[in-house]
């Protein structure tokens, strides 16, 4: 289970290496927190925290992510982690059946990964000591120095083959700074009167595949809610915010196998199958699976839609949910392959599923401390 911190109030990038890594050793022991937790309460990235260590139990790789990452199959069993600020994704297996299109890549089969190379900007081998031994892993990171991938070694790994990896990848130069450059600004939403809603619907009901909706989306200049929300309620329609909880223990109960999205900018990452262990701690719901761990802050979930676009193979619905500033946290279908059929355990899951009408919704967000899972009630 992870730790949360506050962002520190003030930045320490004016800290030199050597003092960096004090600070950030002195804050991982006294406090018991996760690197991306040490490094929010010094006012850096985690990608900052990590190249303070270069030369000592880092180790920088040269920034070819494309012809490097697809050497993963070499490591053997993994673990791999992607995650945003509200979710984290973690799935055991072997990289299998990877390959890139210029800077999109994929690899099929355990680890299920939609890349976007572009938005890497930096990777590092890690060799981090632990009361356990010394534990290994790969780390990548987008610009901003925000972790996209993460892949850990597991003791039947093959280790020879990741030293020899870091070997040939090792930059010449193991630099201690990490130059951050600022996000990219954030997509300002136009007025709705100023979208042809009759049009985006048109272009909603042509769509023959899910990922057609991301042209549709850029075309009319719109964010992915407030497509959703022009839509109509025949296509996509508010439902409670914990309906990711809802879903995962309806879905462990029935044995529904389904499908788990959780990504970046860099990196989207799928669990296909079924889910078992369904805990709640606190804010977060996880699954606790032999070869699949979820961790979701429910408390992070501003938004939650049930969504049918319409596919070559009939209408396929999703679960999306979003955070307060309309980025996606995660998504879940029921599980199907190109050319199959939407299963109908999933359908009517997702129809079971607490809805949240507009002049509710609209109701919550003017009410301090009430949530759409209130509304729903």
């Amino acid at each position: 289970m992870m730790n949360t911190a506050a962002p520190a109030s003030s930045s320490n990038r004016a800290l030199a290496p050597d003092e960096l890594r004090d600070a950030f050793l002195h804050l991982k022991e006294t406090r018991k927190l996760r690197n991306r937790d040490v490094a929010q309460l010094l006012g850096i990235s985690e990608g900052e925290a990590l190249a303070a260590f270069a030369g000592e139990r880092v180790v920088r790789l040269e920034p070819s992510f494309v012809e490097l990452f697809e050497e993963m199959p070499r490591l053997g069993g993994v673990m791999a982690l992607t995650r945003n600020a509200a979710a984290v994704h973690e799935k055991d297996g072997v990289f299998e059946q990877m390959s890139h299109d210029g800077p999109v890549g994929l690899a099929l089969g355990a680890i299920d990964l939609r890349i976007f190379y572009r938005n890497w900007a930096a990777g590092f081998a890690v060799y981090e000591p632990t009361a356990h031994g010394v534990m290994k892993s790969l780390q990548f990171f987008d610009a901003q120095g925000d972790a996209v991938h993460k892949v850990y070694l597991r003791k039947h790994s093959d280790h020879d083959a990741f030293d020899a990896f870091v070997s040939r990848w090792r930059m010449p130069v193991q630099s201690p700074v990490f130059a951050v450059e600022p996000a990219p600004p954030a997509f300002v939403e136009r007025p709705d009167g100023e979208i042809d809603a009759a049009a985006l619907r048109d272009a909603w009901d042509a769509m023959t595949d899910t990922h057609q909706f991301h042209g549709v989306v850029r075309r009319f200049g719109v964010a992915r809610t407030q497509a959703l929300r022009l839509a109509g309620t025949t296509r996509a329609h508010r439902v409670a915010t914990d309906a990711m909880r809802r879903v995962l223990e309806r879905a462990a109960q029935t044995r529904l196998p389904i499908m788990v999205f959780v990504g970046n900018r860099g990196m989207i990452q799928i669990h296909t199958g079924p889910v078992t262990n369904i805990r709640r701690m606190g804010a977060w719901i996880n699954v606790l699976d032999e070869d699949f761990n979820l961790h979701l802050r429910e408390d992070l979930v501003a938004s939650a839609w049930a969504v049918r676009k319409p596919t070559s193979d009939g209408i396929v619905t999703s679960v999306e949910l979003f955070d307060a500033a309309g980025d996606n946290i995660a998504m879940l279908f029921g599980a199907r392959k190109p050319g199959q059929p939407e299963l109908a355990g999933w359908r009517e899951l997702v129809g079971a599923l607490p809805t949240i009408d507009a002049a509710s919704a609209t109701r919550a967000a003017n009410v301090p401390g009430m949530t759409d899972t209130e509304v729903a009630r």
